[in-house]
């Protein structure tokens, strides 16, 4: 692994300032006018263009309007760069999301778009990316998720990644406090961004060559969370056909409850009791002991107003059955956590989460789960019964029942399983493994280990595509990579179908042939949700 100290380098010099072009002097064949001025892009290596950093609202979440819902951009006939990436979110810095390493601040919202540079005429659908990273850290500048490599790949579509709030500015429970009326949507302020950028590519992307009546949603961890949130917020879907959910549900929420006991700690590790007082803290002060004192317990949170009280019964009850899903997880996805922390680290988090959650559990839950863990299959030192058991708890079992509401609401729902390991010891086919699979990175072997087999890692791109193109990702022979039709059954609520990811296998399965979920002892933990 890169040492904290050349990683942080490596992104820094990546970033560059956009400025306002004012004497005309720019290429006009790279220049696209939005609602919101000109922007002026750069053709890539690869034959594509990409335009970086452009601002999806009119002001900055800054000063008077941190903490306060996305301001929506306005008309202006300025000529600006789109060169670079905007600034990272505020937040802690890890290797493990090297997204994170990249400039930070809270004027933070912009996206990215790119293009083939000789696009045509025809309008293509649209795949916008929203990143992962517990809601914590990560940024649109990951290196794994950079777009060119896979709009090359893909020319007959258009690729959007956006950016976010996080952490306390983002995901911040704050009208309980005695000035806090005037924050009421601060506990799910990143989703609010994101269908704000939603709204951004609604009315600018054509103007790209993108269909705008053809938007793909996509995202892995918090990104596949906040995808599966996003059609439950009201208004929301006149912007988005299509979700692709890796990795990620509704379990990651917490209850109104919650969220005040997550504030409260953090005012308690800062100092403060009021709004006022936090505006003056530093920032740094801030992130770092919020980072402390919440450690993986950032989740949006189920307010009864953005977001349903229960978002699973919402999808039971139909509402999205008009959005296409494409949703799924890796076989070990605690396996990420074990290399990332550390062997001591992680059996420490293990613990107090495994500790807070039978807390929560009647005596026959609790029998039940202890079962699971003296029974769980394929352990070791290094990957243990908690390990299977939050696989379970976090992915598998979230997985399943969305894709079982959805499925009895009368929506189209693909479920996947995907299963190759990384070359690099502990992570095993762990969390986020996937990415430089998705976006066409080989190179990117942090997480991998070493480069997947290439046909594999093609096909399940143009599964991807293909779904963004029609709704369904099955492909005929003629124009699948490998050669071979791979004809992608709908989840159904008798047989349970998904698509498994072997590395030289992509074969649908039924899941009581794989036995991915126990549907006895660990199913009806989605309830009790994450923290």
């Amino acid at each position: 692994m890169l040492g904290l100290e050349d990683a942080q380098k490596q992104m820094e010099a990546l970033y560059g300032e956009n400025k306002k072009i004012t004497d005309g002097k720019y290429d006009r064949t790279l220049a696209v006018k939005c609602v919101n001025g000109t922007f002026v892009g750069k053709k890539t290596d690869e034959n594509v263009i990409a335009y970086r950093g452009i601002p999806f609202v009119g002001k900055q979440p800054v000063g008077e309007y941190r903490w306060k819902a996305p301001v929506d951009c306005v008309p202006d006939d300025g000529v600006y760069e789109a060169y670079y990436i905007g600034k990272a979110p505020r937040q802690g810095g890890s290797v493990m999301q090297m997204g994170s390493l990249y400039p930070q601040s809270e004027e933070c919202l912009y996206l990215n778009v790119w293009k083939a540079e000789n696009a045509g005429a025809e309008k293509k659908p649209v795949m916008v990316w929203i990143h992962g990273g517990a809601f914590e850290i990560g940024s649109t500048a990951e290196p794994r998720e950079e777009g060119s490599s896979f709009v090359k790949e893909n020319p007959d579509v258009i690729l959007v990644s956006v950016e976010y709030r996080l952490g306390v500015f983002g995901f911040f429970h704050l009208s309980h406090l005695p000035d806090g009326k005037d924050y009421p949507d601060a506990q799910n302020l990143g989703l609010l961004d994101q269908v704000m950028a939603l709204k951004w590519v609604h009315e600018n992307i054509a103007f790209f060559g993108g269909d705008p009546d053809r938007v793909t949603v996509f995202g892995e961890s918090a990104g596949g969370a906040s995808v599966t949130l996003l059609p439950l917020i009201d208004g929301s879907q006149k912007y988005f056909r299509r979700i692709i959910a890796e990795s990620g549900s509704p379990v990651f929420t917490r209850s109104t409850e919650e969220s005040i006991a997550c504030t409260n700690e953090v005012m308690e590790a800062v100092g403060c009791k009021t709004v006022a007082e936090l505006q003056e803290i530093d920032v740094e002060k801030l992130v770092y002991e919020a980072g402390i004192a919440l450690n993986l317990r950032v989740w949006a949170e189920r307010d009864g107003r953005i977001l349903p009280l229960d978002p699973y019964a919402a999808y039971a009850d139909g509402a999205a059955k008009n959005v296409d899903f494409l949703q799924g997880c890796n076989k070990d996805e605690m396996g990420y956590f074990v290399w990332g922390f550390g062997l001591d680290g992680y059996n420490a988090f293990a613990d107090d989460r495994k500790a807070r959650k039978l807390a929560q559990l009647t005596a026959e839950e609790k029998a039940l789960v202890e079962s699971y863990c003296k029974d769980a299959k394929d352990v070791s030192p290094e990957y243990t019964c908690d390990s299977r058991l939050f696989d379970q708890i976090v992915f598998i079992a979230p997985l399943f029942r969305m894709s079982e509401n959805q499925t009895k609401a009368g929506g189209r729902n693909y479920t996947y399983f995907f299963t190759p390991e990384s070359g690099t010891p502990l992570i095993r086919s762990g969390h986020g493994i996937e990415l430089s699979v998705v976006f066409n990175h080989p190179e990117e072997t942090l997480v991998t280990g070493r480069a997947l087999d290439e046909t594999f890692c093609k096909t399940m791109r143009k599964m991807w595509v293909q779904f963004a193109k029609t709704g369904d990702p099955s492909l005929a022979a003629d124009i699948s990579p490998d050669g071979k039709a791979h004809e992608w059954p709908q989840y159904d609520l008798e047989d349970k179908r998904v698509m498994v990811f072997d590395e030289f296998d992509i074969h649908p399965e039924k899941e009581a042939e794989r036995k991915v979920l126990d549907w006895d002892r660990t199913y009806f933990l989605t309830k009790y949700y994450c923290i």
